[in-house]
Formats: C-alpha cells, sequence, structure tokens
C-alpha cells in the first residue's frame, strides 16, 4: 500500500529576540537589537571620519583663502558649515528672505538669534554670509578653537576694561563688509524656550557703521529643530539637540549622530532699524518677542509665518504662542 509523502513544515524564524532567551538555529541576526545599536554606532563613527577629514582639508582651503583678496574667505565659510550640516545627516529649511547688502541700502546686518545647542554655528554659518560672536574662551577649545578662528569669529570678554576694544573690533568688522550673528541669551537653553535677552549685547546695534553715521539693520531669527527620525520632534525628544549645563561636545555628539532624519528650520523676520526704539532695553524686548513667538510656533507645527518687530511705543507683551 503506498503511503502519502510527507508534508514538510517550514519552519518560521522568529524576527526579533527577546532578551535573555538562547538564539535559535536560522535567528535572522539582521533584526537583533545589540545589531541596532551596531549600525547606529557604525552611523556614528562614519560621520564622525567624514566630519573630521572635511574640516583638515577645510582649515587649509580657508587659511588661504583668509590671506587672498575678496569674498572667498566668505563663501567658502557658508561651504563648509553647510557641508557639516550634510555629513551630519541635518536637513535645513528656511523661511523668509535673507536681507541683502544692497537691499538694506548698504547698511551691514546683526542677526539676533536664540542659542540651545553647538548645532547652531553650523545652522545659521551654512544659510547665512556672516561671521560669529562669541565668548573668548571657545578660542582656547581644541579643534573648535581653530576652526572658529578661520570662521573669523569675533570674540567678547566679560570684563569691563575690554568693552571698548571689542566695540571698535565688532564696529570695524560691520563697516568692512561683514554682518554679524550674535546670540543675546548669553547662554544655551534646553530648547523648550527663549531665555531672557540680555539688553548689554544689544548695544552693537548702537554702532555707526556707515559713511552718514547709521546703526547696522537687526534681523530677529528664530531656530529650531524640529525632526527626529523623519517626524515632528516633541517635547521628549527636543532634549537631544540642546547642548547646555555641563554637557561635553563628544558625548552629545555620539547620541546625536546615531539618529536619521533630523531637521532644523530657521525662520527669517523682517529686519528693524533701531532707530525706531527709544533704548536698548525695549529694542532687545521687541526682538525677544518676535524670536520667542516664531520659536514657539515652530515647535508646535503651526502655520508659519515672519514676525515683524513691535515699534517705537508699542507695549512689549509676551509671544502669542508662549
Amino acid at each position: 500500500m503506498q503511503t502519502a509523502p510527507r508534508r514538510l513544515k517550514a519552519k518560521r524564524l522568529p524576527l526579533i529576540q527577546r532578551p535573555g532567551e538562547p538564539a535559535e538555529e536560522g535567528w535572522n541576526a539582521l533584526a537583533l537589537p545589540t545589531n541596532r545599536q551596531l549600525v547606529r554606532r557604525m552611523r556614528v563613527i562614519r560621520r564622525g571620519v567624514f566630519i573630521m577629514l572635511w574640516t583638515l582639508i577645510s582649515l587649509l582651503i580657508q587659511s588661504a583663502m583668509i590671506v587672498l583678496p575678496g569674498r572667498g574667505k566668505v563663501v567658502f565659510a557658508r561651504i563648509y558649515w553647510s557641508t557639516m550640516c550634510r555629513l551630519l545627516g541635518l536637513g535645513i529649511r528656511v523661511i523668509g528672505p535673507r536681507v541683502s547688502r544692497e537691499a538694506a541700502g548698504g547698511r551691514p546686518v546683526v542677526y539676533v538669534s536664540n542659542h540651545s545647542s553647538w548645532l547652531d554655528i553650523l545652522v545659521l554659518g551654512g544659510r547665512i554670509d556672516a561671521c560669529f560672536i562669541s565668548k573668548e574662551d571657545v578660542a582656547g577649545w581644541p579643534l573648535i578653537g581653530w576652526i572658529a578662528k578661520l570662521g573669523r569669529t569675533v570674540y567678547v570678554r566679560r570684563q569691563r576694561s575690554s568693552t571698548g576694544r571689542e566695540r571698535d573690533d565688532m564696529r570695524e568688522r560691520l563697516a568692512g563688509g561683514d554682518n554679524l550673528i550674535l546670540f543675546p541669551e548669553g547662554t544655551s537653553s534646553d530648547g523648550s524656550r527663549v531665555l531672557p535677552f540680555r539688553s548689554a549685547f544689544l548695544s552693537i546695534a548702537e554702532l555707526p557703521v556707515t559713511a552718514d553715521g547709521k546703526p547696522p539693520l537687526v534681523q530677529p531669527v528664530s531656530l529650531v529643530y524640529d525632526r527626529l527620525g523623519y517626524l515632528p520632534a516633541g517635547r521628549a525628544s527636543r532634549p537631544l539637540f540642546a547642548w547646555y549645563g555641563d554637557m561635553d561636545i563628544g558625548s552629545h555628539f555620539w547620541r546625536l549622530a546615531q539618529h536619521r532624519g533630523l531637521r532644523a528650520t530657521i525662520l527669517l523676520h523682517p529686519p528693524i532699524d533701531p532707530a525706531n526704539y527709544r533704548s536698548r532695553k525695549e529694542l532687545s524686548q521687541a526682538v525677544w518677542n518676535t524670536v520667542a513667538d516664531g520659536a514657539s510656533a515652530l515647535r508646535q507645527n503651526r502655520p508659519i509665518r515672519p514676525q515683524p518687530a513691535a515699534g517705537t511705543g508699542e507695549q512689549a507683551t509676551a509671544p502669542v504662542f508662549a
């Protein structure tokens, strides 16, 4: 009597192995949680190596650009920061107009932005033709100090005795055709709010830098990191981007560079004339309102539009969305 052939059952391979369970024969190793960690670590190492190589090459190129005449040093600085963002996997969205020197009537522009991370340097430097204003401590940081120097960063001290020299340096930069980027919070935040602006930092807006004695224009900038893993970044994930307190840059880079689908949004508000404000304190409050309002709207994924700052005589209130 002929027997029916035995039906062979296909053995299903588990896709995920729970911690503590022994690995079965033929187990799908690509789904290992530890393997995902390995992929992330390899991503960090790959990005770190490319960033170091690009930085070393850029140091040589920018050293030559600074010696040569023309705007090559300004253009290449933007190329360097923009490429750094690409190597890190950080996309950038820009909302609002960039004000050219011609459109500003020959007046330079001081960009005033909120500050939550060292990433702000990469993001703003890659999209704005301007030099940064930084505390003098940065000049002594390994590698970063060299990068900042080649980026023609303007350093400021906290001692009152150096205030006059620093004002002269900034006036010379602005009169010479450079725009400047300022973080008037004085420190970085946790990314969930905009700290009060220190009005003393906006003394730069009172400097006569044109032939007829006009001060530079001030353009408020709201900067928010709003995408993580290609999805909107919420309150729980926002601290991943922030760099504040006693965090060190090495461990922060290691955590951040593991992820994909990162994005920052720059909201450029209409520039304002400092001459329209009665005091530096009033100007500082009006700029803070604009920056904080725009940053809050970006964090909440609301419809975005540049916000004009309040003019002279208008009451300075808290931002609408804060």
